[in-house]
């Protein structure tokens, strides 16, 4: 199970407070390293300051974002409500599926019916075993479970089909991935926000389950937990996520209903849309009031093993990221704090973009001069935003793990700043390409040795 834990409040806020002295400190020794290089620094200076600005005010606001608790009066009322889990599989590795379905029916909590969608899986035989198991097992759990196999449609058809076959059945449902495995309270924690009759979303907290199976999988944890913990706990306090997380989100029935046509028919440039289910989902929720994130919601997930695998993840996310975000321009309104905060973040990527190319190729290019000192900054502030990784502790994983991946946020940042960039900008120029990408030829991961220790199947 994976608690979340505010004991190390304390020495963080700390930290913080020493890590931003250096920053500033940094950020005068590249000043005098710019000028020293006959550089004029005032247009690298407003650059620099107009980032700080962004960034003390998303830091103002992740540190008050604390999970929703409710009365039991309250808790009352979300127990009445009923929970539906659409499972698509696709060619999934039967030991992770099984992991995931147990863990669903062990939870505080439990979902009302729990729908397996088997989306035309190569080898269907290899589910035979899983199947018998998870309706025994769903049965004795008082959770009426429901398995069926589809032709392969992609993912939002077979969510589609659990939506239309439950129609009215349902107050909630729970998307989630066929390798998602849940903290046992992750449902319970995941519906309080909902005592509150705006929101209309809620995103839960993803962390790779296989972090410490190689040196990839550790520092891309420390790289999306940290992005949920900060970038999207920001977004949280003021109701306006933009991008739930697919492996544990939680929509009111009615949205879905109403928007059902369009998440199942969506095109772009003519091409049907296949990915970024997660983030039209978001989107049909802001529309319709609060989107919001729980932080003490947990699952773990299946991150990819390899580099291929992980840049090819990246790059349908950030085409799906760019379709999206023509999206809310179009359909956010004007005047709400989504849709100022997405342009703010698009003035991000291109002041970043233009930070970098500058200080770091045409400068050394037109002086023969770098200065060290250029990536002092960037180190630090990946530091100080990666402190929110451990605000949290894992029963699977030591303290001095945890402290090692945390040591690795310069990779994570260098990573994100120069091969995930470069990503980002193809699949913003191929957006069009609509197609999945991953998993077309079979399982690419598999259960690891956490999950086995982590959750009885």
């Amino acid at each position: 199970m994976i608690r979340a834990s505010r004991s190390r409040l304390r020495l963080l806020v700390f930290s913080a407070v020493i890590l931003t002295a250096l920053i500033a400190w940094a950020f005068h020794h590249v000043l005098v390293a710019v000028r020293f290089a006959e550089v004029t620094p005032g247009h690298f200076a407003t650059a620099y300051a107009a980032a700080f600005l962004m960034l003390a005010w998303q830091v103002s606001l992740y540190v008050v974002d604390r999970p929703r608790r409710t009365t039991p009066r309250q808790q009352v009322q979300l127990d009445k409500l009923r929970v539906a889990v659409p499972i698509p599989a696709y060619n999934e590795d039967p030991d992770l599926l099984r992991a995931c379905l147990a863990s669903l029916l062990n939870q505080t909590r439990m979902p009302q019916i729990i729908y397996v969608v088997d989306d035309g899986s190569k080898n269907p035989g290899a589910y035979t075993a899983v199947k018998g198991w998870f309706m025994q097992a769903a049965k004795e759990a008082g959770v009426h479970g429901i398995w069926r196999r589809k032709e392969n449609e992609g993912k939002r058809h077979a969510q589609g089909m659990v939506f239309k076959h439950l129609f009215r059945q349902a107050d909630l449902f729970l998307t989630t991935d066929s390798d998602a495995i849940f903290a046992p309270n992750a449902i319970e924690e995941l519906l309080k926000p909902l005592v509150d009759p705006r929101v209309q979303s809620v995103a839960g907290i993803v962390v790779a389950e296989n972090a410490r199976k190689n040196f990839l999988t550790r520092f891309t944890d420390l790289l999306y937990v940290t992005s949920q913990l900060v970038d999207r706990a920001s977004m949280s306090v003021m109701g306006s996520v933009l991008v739930n997380s697919g492996p544990i989100a939680v929509y009111r029935a009615e949205l879905i209903w109403d928007n059902l046509h369009g998440y199942l028919n969506e095109t772009f440039m003519g091409r049907r849309v296949t990915f970024s289910d997660d983030s039209l989902l978001t989107l049909y929720a802001k529309q319709r009031g609060r989107t919001v994130q729980q932080s003490s919601a947990y699952v773990f997930s299946a991150m990819p093993e390899n580099i291929s695998h992980h840049l090819r993840q990246f790059l349908r996310w950030m085409r799906g990221s760019t379709i999206r975000s023509i999206w809310r321009f179009r359909y956010l309104p004007l005047t709400s704090y989504a849709y100022w905060m997405h342009f703010m973040r698009w003035f991000q990527v291109v002041l970043t973009t233009a930070v970098f190319v500058g200080v770091f190729v045409v400068v050394p290019v037109r002086t023969g001069y770098f200065s060290p000192w250029l990536l002092l900054v960037p180190v630090l502030v990946g530091y100080a935003q990666s402190l929110r990784y451990l605000t949290f502790t894992r029963s699977d994983e030591t303290v001095w793990s945890q402290l090692w991946t945390f040591t690795l946020a310069p990779v994570a940042m260098l990573w994100s700043f120069t091969v995930l960039r470069a990503v980002r900008l193809y699949a913003m120029a191929t957006c069009a390409k609509t197609g999945w990408g991953t998993r077309q030829k079979g399982v690419e991961v598999t259960i690891s040795k956490v999950i086995e220790d982590a959750v009885p199947v």
